[in-house]
C-alpha cells in the first residue's frame, strides 16, 4: 500500500483513533504499511510482528 495514498491515510487514521495506538505500534504499523498489498495483508503482518495489541484489537 502507499502510505502517501489518502485512502490510506485514512484508514491508518481511523484504526490508530479507534485502537487507541501508542507511538511503538503506530511506528511498527506505518513501517509494515509500505510492505503490505491492503488491509487485511496489514493485519496479518502485525500479527506476524507479535503485537498483541493489535492481534485483539483488529
Amino acid at each position: 500500500m502507499d502510505i502517501n495514498d489518502k485512502s490510506v491515510l485514512e484508514m491508518l487514521n481511523k484504526l490508530i483513533a479507534s485502537n487507541r495506538l501508542n507511538k511503538t505500534q503506530i511506528l511498527q504499523m506505518v513501517n509494515l504499511v509500505s510492505i503490505s498489498k491492503d488491509f487485511n495483508d496489514l493485519k496479518e503482518n502485525l500479527k506476524w510482528e507479535g503485537s498483541k495489541s493489535f492481534h485483539q484489537n483488529i
